[in-house]
Formats: C-alpha cells, sequence, structure tokens
C-alpha cells in the first residue's frame, strides 16, 4: 500500500501548486503549515476533507510529528539555508522519504554531503531540488552522456526561459529573480577533475546556440555535479549554467569575484534591481501559459569536442515544479525509488522512468 504524502509548506506559493497537481492526479496529501486556518481555506479550495496538521520549523517536535515511516515528506517551505533542515532531519528520524523544491547550492551540498549517508543508514531518499531547479537538466545531461557513450568526459547543461524576453524577467516573478541572484553571493561548488570542489558561482559564463540565437548564462552549483557521475563513471567534470539573468550574467560574474568586499551589495542591489523589480507572490496560470523553458545538455570529449547534444522543452517553470514534485512523490510512495540516501533524479528512479514522467508533466526532447 502507497505511503502517505505529507506535504509542508501547502499553503505557499510552490505548494499550492503541489497540492493542486496532487489532488489532480487522485492523491490526497495531508496538508502541513504553520497556520491552521489557512490549511483549512486550502482544503476547502482542493474540495475539502483534506487531513491538516500544524507544523513550525521553530518547534522542531511538531516537524517531526508529520511523518512515519514509509510517508513521503515533501518541503516547500523556504528559504531552505535558513528553514530547511528541521524537514530534512524529520525525515531521517522517520525513515521517511524526502523531497524538496529547493534551488540553493548550499542546501544542495548539504543534503548529498552531509545528510546522504545518514538517510543510507536509516534506509531513506533523500531528493533535494525536484523541481525546474534541477530535475530538466539531470534529464538531458544524462540522455547526453548515455548517446555520447565512453568517449564524454564533460558535459554542460543550460537552463533558459523561452517567451517574452526570453530570460527571467519575462517569465517569473520579481521574488524569484531576487532569491536566485543571491547564489552569486553564496558559496558554491563545482564537478572538477573527477570530484566536487568549492568555486564561486558565476564563475563561468557561457553561451549555448539555440535556433541561431545565443543564450547565455552563468555557472553554479546544482544536483548534477553529484548525480551525474553515478551515472557516467568516466565523467570528469561538469558545468551547470542558469540563464534567467540574459544579459546581465556577465556583471553578476564580477560580483561574484569580488564578494564581500565594500560596495559590492550596492552593485549587486543595482544589478537585481534591472532584473527584478520584486513581487508579492508567483504568476497565475494565466501569466505561466505565456511563457516556457528550454534545456540544453552537450556532451564533450577530453579536447572539448562535443559529442553529443540533447535540447528539451518544458513549461513554465513554476509549473513545472509544481507537477514534477508531484510527480515524484507519487513514485516514491508507490515504492518507486532506486535507492536510499540522497538520491539525483536519474539514478533516484531510473533514466526512463523520469524521461517517462518529465514527458507526463510536458518535459520533452526535441
Amino acid at each position: 500500500m502507497p505511503g502517505r504524502i505529507v506535504l509542508f509548506g501547502a499553503t505557499g506559493y510552490t505548494g499550492r501548486l503541489v497540492a493542486h497537481s496532487l489532488v489532480d492526479d487522485g492523491v490526497q496529501p495531508v496538508l502541513a503549515g504553520r497556520n491552521p486556518d489557512s490549511l483549512e481555506q486550502l482544503s476547502e479550495e482542493l474540495g475539502g476533507g483534506f487531513e491538516t496538521q500544524g507544523a513550525d520549523v521553530s518547534r522542531l517536535e511538531t516537524v517531526r510529528a508529520l511523518v512515519e515511516r514509509g510517508d513521503v515528506l515533501v518541503s516547500t517551505v523556504g528559504p531552505f539555508q535558513k528553514w530547511g533542515e528541521a524537514a530534512v532531519e524529520a525525515a531521517i528520524d522517520a525513515g521517511a522519504h524526502y523531497i524538496d523544491s529547493t534551488g540553493e547550492p548550499p542546501f544542495i551540498r548539504r543534503v548529498f554531503e552531509e545528510w546522504g549517508p545518514r538517510a543510507e543508514a536509516a534506509g531513506c531518499g533523500l531528493l533535494t531540488a525536484f523541481g525546474y531547479d534541477y530535475v530538466p537538466g539531470n534529464l538531458a545531461g544524462a540522455l547526453a552522456l548515455e548517446g555520447a557513450g565512453d568517449a564524454a568526459t564533460k558535459v554542460a547543461v543550460g537552463y533558459f526561459v523561452s517567451g517574452g524576453g526570453g530570460d527571467l524577467r519575462s517569465a517569473m516573478s520579481g521574488g524569484t529573480a531576487a532569491s536566485a541572484a543571491g547564489v552569486v553571493l553564496a558559496k558554491g561548488f563545482a564537478y572538477r577533475d573527477g570530484s566536487i570542489q568549492s568555486e564561486r558561482p558565476a564563475k563561468r559564463v557561457r553561451t549555448f546556440a539555440w535556433d541561431g540565437k545565443n543564450l547565455t548564462g552563468m555557472s553554479l552549483g546544482s544536483s548534477e555535479h553529484f548525480a551525474l557521475p553515478r551515472l557516467h563513471p568516466g565523467l570528469r567534470e561538469v558545468d551547470v549554467y542558469l540563464g534567467w539573468f540574459g544579459p546581465a550574467s556577465r556583471p553578476l560574474q564580477v560580483l561574484s569575484l569580488v564578494g564581500e568586499l565594500p560596495g559590492v551589495q550596492k552593485g549587486f542591489s543595482a544589478v537585481v534591481g534591472r532584473v527584478a523589480k520584486g513581487s508579492t507572490g508567483g504568476p497565475d496560470a494565466e501569466a505561466r501559459a505565456k511563457s516556457g523553458s528550454r534545456i540544453v545538455a552537450e556532451a564533450s570529449d577530453a579536447g572539448g569536442n562535443v559529442v553529443n547534444r540533447v535540447l528539451m522543452r518544458g513549461p513554465n517553470g513554476y509549473t513545472f515544479t509544481g507537477d514534477a514534485i508531484a510527480w515524484g512523490a507519487r513514485r516514491a510512495a508507490a515504492g518507486g525509488l532506486q535507492g536510499v540516501g540522497a538520491l539525483g533524479p536519474a539514478d533516484g528512479f531510473g533514466v526512463r522512468e523520469l524521461e517517462a514522467g518529465c514527458a507526463e508533466v510536458g518535459l520533452t526532447r526535441i
């Protein structure tokens, strides 16, 4: 019998997207969060009759009480560097599977390096960053490496927005833009020379070709750095580029170089201000339908020659995140995980299963 799916942070923007997607798939999640009244309102919005449970990261025992062994705990409570630890600890302590919506590189690294070994010992799986950040690139990278075979020693993945102006300003909320820009001043990492190494975000800027256009992105740490080498033992280097900032990628690269020096925060704010004007929430369904996503993955040999290239199209990043998390939670609850500990999307479910699941929620190879 499938385990329960407990959605922590259910009344937030991403939480609501996940909740609606689960209900559309015929699943009744347990709705969890800080505000009982908001949870009841969401239950009514979803059709009524849903189990609700209060939990607050400031009271760890309430988060631990959410799950038991065999359950799946989905956390959309961010920023994860500040609030995410309680849910991971609760899942490991209970032996429950865990899925989150983070896109924050420092938190992703903690999941793989700090909590992964503990989850493996507890017999549960941890699937971090299981949304637009960074499921599409894991799949595209896995497919590119699969097609390249033993010749590939490097893989580069790029994330880009389609529709409108072609960058984050045209498709995402200002709040998301500002949050994503924050990774530039955070501690980063990359997979270099066959191991995870600390590396500042935006150290590299790269352009990918797409239908006669040049799409530019800045490098950052992601789950691909940990997960793709598991699928391709000969892999020596992984690069992931976020293209949401468009022409602002190179100014952000300069800011990442000077880090915490005096005046950096002022310059950083000026760049972010050109990208994001602030937001009180995410876009509605009509707004999301006007934009989509483009994913590029290039597998190269030791000489830098591209051996295989994979292009994928998908829906708006918010839409994909809600549907992908719901799909992953359903599969995990039904016993679909292929391992324990910290898992990437492809090694967690298998490349073919992940490809089918992504197609189900609108991400397809072209």
